[in-house]
């Protein structure tokens, strides 16, 4: 860390997220900008100059000798994050590594791996990891009608309500798979403001050519996909199913294979509808048995 303070830094800041405080330094003054850029929705700058965590940027460029170009360096404390020519790489990196520290450590929520949209004053959770194509289904969701709240994670307060976590959507090209910011407004949508109790979450993921045949699952089994996918689970267990069992009470579950999103957006806001009626299988709560142990758990659990 020594070596890293003496290289020289031309400018940085601190600013808090969620209750978690963090650093970024710069090279260069104007980088400070591409870092922004980058930062969690709802952060605020801080005066403090003590972090948990500090990035160090070093943008490279043109050498000193001619064609000779120097890499872009990141750093998160001590630990090297990136050494690339590409600076959106070093971006991109900065930006994934941050939003997850931010996601482990925050304070008084509890984050978890979905899309979200509000509904009749409701919200639907599509939990899922990346690639699991909780973006497009959260985008034909919007173009339906949905309130945008965030395709990367449910941020989950103490009594259970779901918050917006209004970072623009990256939308994947069809051609090359290269992920591209959308604003909300582009998708004919708004974004959500206020905290929402949980009313659907929706376990799926996609197939091609699959019927939409959603069967309900019980409470309990909805807590632990939800679970499966939340960031500080191993760190916090208890708070963490706590919160979830509390957003969870009246949820409403379905888990079903589905095929393009845009034929099954329409049909999952109607579901959210009081006269839903699919199969269900009598599974036990989790207040009738024993907690599981968080060991049980994976993000492939079926």
């Amino acid at each position: 860390m020594e070596k890293i303070d003496r290289l020289g830094w031309a400018a940085g800041l601190s600013f808090v997220s969620y209750g978690v405080r963090v650093g970024v330094r710069v090279n260069r003054r104007d980088a400070l900008d591409l870092l922004k850029e980058r930062f969690p929705p709802k952060w605020s700058p801080s005066t403090s100059p003590v972090v948990e965590r500090l990035y160090s940027l070093i943008i490279g460029g043109e050498g000193r000798r001619p064609g000779v170009r120097c890499m872009n360096l990141l750093y998160s404390d001590a630990a090297r994050l990136a050494r690339t020519l590409d600076l959106e790489a070093a971006l991109d990196q900065f930006e994934s590594d941050l939003q997850l520290h931010v996601a482990e450590m925050a304070r008084g929520r509890i984050f978890v791996h979905a899309g979200v949209v509000g509904w009749q004053r409701r919200a639907i959770v599509i939990p899922g990891r990346s690639f699991a194509g909780k973006t497009s289904l959260v985008t034909e969701l919007v173009r339906a009608g949905a309130t945008y709240y965030s395709d990367e994670y449910a941020v989950v307060d103490r009594d259970g309500r779901v918050h917006p976590y209004p970072k623009p959507p990256a939308i994947r090209a069809a051609d090359n798979g290269a992920q591209v910011k959308t604003s909300i407004e582009a998708l004919g949508g708004k974004v959500g403001t206020d905290p929402l109790p949980v009313g659907l979450v929706v376990v799926s993921h996609y197939k091609d050519g699959a019927r939409w045949r959603p069967r309900r699952l019980s409470r309990g089994q909805g807590v632990l996909w939800m679970l499966a996918n939340t960031v500080p689970a191993r760190r916090r267990p208890e708070a963490t199913l706590a919160t979830l069992e509390r957003a969870m009470t009246d949820a409403r579950v379905l888990k079903a294979a589905r095929g393009e999103a845009q034929d099954v957006a329409r049909r999952i806001l109607d579901s959210v509808g009081d006269n839903m009626c699919f199969p269900r299988r009598r599974q036990p709560t989790l207040g009738q048995h024993a907690r599981p142990r968080l060991t049980e758990l994976s993000p492939s659990v079926n």
